[in-house]
């Protein structure tokens, strides 16, 4: 099984993700190809090798015709120096702090003197509703026009709650928003080619200190970070400087599937290739992002074990309506699983046995879903390991459109078999429900024969 793993020992931006991806082997050339199809006029991305700290590595540089941008939107703000020019979301690190986005703060943008730099941008704005559709819209890739809507609309979400707008409403600067395109974007883009079977993180280092905004000085870390990392493990003080900024938090709360914090281990692996993604900070500590691609040893076995966390309550005074709720809080909350079970309990009285399965990470947010909306006084928490077969997923296209068909391995796959992307043969298969369900009721028809359309008319 192929890992991709982030170690966000110093942080992460977006910006920093590009370089770091590039640099772990996704094709820049591509990457900018696929780019174009957002038909986006205004841009350039570079890709330059660099160093920090003795440490070589790849800086990603969005050029959208601004000489102060040449250091990359969309990361740190550097308060030695930038902000005593007035920057606020462009500070060439991390700049996209998320006083630089909303429309409040126009006239706070990129750090130049407006007086001596006035020109169209200035009042410039494209609205997340705009974004979304331009996304929408595009020609990217399935896979990667998904996961872009899912980061994007994360900032946007957070954004909305920071400053009390309606999320549709969500402003980004004309120039802010080009660079956070390009940047989530190619982020997206970048994974795809990767196809890595599971993406895997280090804790996120935050920083310290203060950032500088229209608001005044604020704690580190900024409001927008502070919502995006919500649930997942962080980590501060290691820096006296912003360090993650809204779009790096949201590409890892949108993109990784386990958090790998201090002292559990992340099992046994071979390191494939490590990409490095260059910030422009020279500190006393290397500016960068490291990604690492992984072949995992359970991988190359049948099945791969993963720490996960059961919670469980007995409960007998919830009514079925109140039962329905607390199950959709606990998706909504993070849960990989829900089941409630029919039990009799003491005194012989009919209960609900509650139980969710989780991440460590989540176990959290979880343990407050019980206590908030049900009417337990305590619940069981129980580590376990959760062993499943290798999985998948690829798109298959044809005269129906385009459908998800789910995929599953092991050894010794059986012949005859659907070949995965990367020629290796699943052990099953399985068509998505939704795009069964689409097709039977397009063709008036059972879903397993929706399934027998989708299959024999698939192109391959």
């Amino acid at each position: 099984m192929k890992i991709l793993h982030f170690d966000c020992f110093a942080g992460i931006s977006g910006d920093m993700t590009l370089g770091a991806l590039v640099d772990a082997g996704a094709d820049p050339a591509a990457l900018v190809r696929e780019l174009d199809k957002l038909g986006l006029e205004g841009w350039k991305l570079e890709f330059r090798r660099e160093e920090r700290n003795g440490i070589t590595g790849t800086r990603a540089v969005v050029d959208t015709g601004e000489e102060h941008l040449e250091h990359d939107h969309g990361h740190h703000h550097d308060h030695d120096h930038e902000h005593e020019h007035g920057h606020h979301g462009h500070d060439h690190h991390h700049h996209e702090h998320e006083c630089d986005h909303h429309h409040e703060h126009e006239h706070d943008h990129h750090g130049h003197d407006h007086d001596e730099h006035e020109h169209h941008h200035e009042h410039a704005h494209r609205s997340w509703k705009d974004i979304r559709e331009l996304l929408q819209a595009s020609g990217l890739g399935s896979g990667a026009k998904k996961r872009a809507l899912d980061i994007f609309s994360r900032v946007a979400d957070a954004e909305s709650l920071v400053h009390g707008v309606p999320v549709d409403e969500i402003a980004f600067h004309e120039v802010g928003a080009l660079d956070s395109i390009i940047d989530i974007a190619g982020a997206a883009v970048c994974l795809d080619m990767l196809a890595p079977d599971r993406i895997t993180s280090s804790e996120i280092e935050l920083g310290g200190g203060t950032v500088t905004c229209a608001h005044g000085v604020l704690p580190v870390p900024a409001p927008a970070t502070q919502l995006l990392v919500r649930g997942l493990p962080v980590k501060t003080g290691g820096f006296n400087k912003e360090m993650t900024t809204p779009t790096g938090a949201a590409i890892l709360a949108a993109s990784v599937d386990r958090f790998i914090v201090t002292g559990e281990g992340s099992g046994i692996f071979r390191e494939i290739k490590t990409g490095t993604g260059i910030g422009t900070r020279k500190m006393d500590k290397p500016n960068i992002l490291r990604v690492s691609l992984r072949e995992s040893a359970e991988g190359s076995g049948e099945q791969y074990a993963e720490p996960l966390v059961l919670l469980e309550a007995n409960i007998d005074d919830m009514t079925g309506e109140a039962l329905g709720f607390l199950m959709e809080r606990f998706f909504d909350s993070g849960a990989l699983d829900a089941v409630f079970v029919p039990v009799t309990m003491k005194k012989s009285r009919p209960g609900t046995l509650v139980s969710v399965l989780a991440r460590p990470e989540k176990t959290g947010s979880l343990r407050e879903c019980f206590f908030r909306y049900s009417s337990t006084i305590g619940l069981r928490e129980i580590p376990v390991n959760r062993f499943c077969l290798r999985r998948g997923e690829r798109i298959v296209r044809g005269g129906f459109g385009e459908a998800r068909e789910k995929l599953v391995f092991r050894g010794g796959a059986p012949e005859g078999s659907s070949s995965s992307s990367n020629g290796e043969k699943p052990f099953r298969s399985k068509i998505e429900f939704e795009d069964r369900a689409r097709v039977a009721r397009e063709r008036r028809v059972p879903l397993d024969e929706a399934e027998r359309i989708i299959r024999e008319g698939s192109d391959g």
